[in-house]
């Protein structure tokens, strides 16, 4: 089953349910990745696309999770958590510590990089074979910490 159609799916179920949060986040994804088919000028994404707006919608919503935090606004801040935790059902499975770690390591050898200066040409190889399934600034930090 594709993104789309869970999505569209899990809609109706929040929306036979009454579960007007759910049914809220959902639509804004879905909106979203229609926002995103207009730009490309196609109708349907496809799943690596669908994964990508997907990803910018729940750094958008950790970034603003931080802020509210930061601020003080527990009730926004709990709001957000619920998106957050509904959007990442979504995502594919996150990589363990150890997995991302050898991902690394082996993209550090496929490119014979051995300094910092070689940072960018690891990380446009690497983020490819981790999309959606590690964060970009634990990407980031195991290849400075390996690079060093």
């Amino acid at each position: 089953m594709s993104l789309l159609e869970r999505l569209n799916k899990d809609m109706l179920t929040a929306m036979k349910n009454k579960e007007r949060d759910n049914l809220s986040v959902i639509r804004m994804v879905k909106a979203s990745m229609q926002n995103e088919g207009y730009k490309l000028g196609r109708q349907e994404l496809s799943d690596d696309e669908a994964l990508t707006v997907l990803s910018r919608e729940l750094k958008q919503r950790k970034d603003s999770y931080q802020e509210f935090k930061a601020a003080g606004r527990e009730d926004l801040a709990e709001k957000l958590e619920s998106e957050i935790a509904l959007i990442e059902t979504y995502m594919p499975q996150q990589l363990t510590e150890e997995e991302l770690e050898a991902v690394v390591q082996e993209t550090i050898t496929e490119t014979n990089a051995s300094s910092r200066a070689d940072m960018g040409k690891v990380m446009s190889a690497i983020m490819p074979k981790v999309k959606g399934k590690a964060d970009g600034g634990r990407v980031n930090a195991l290849v400075l910490k390996h690079l060093s």
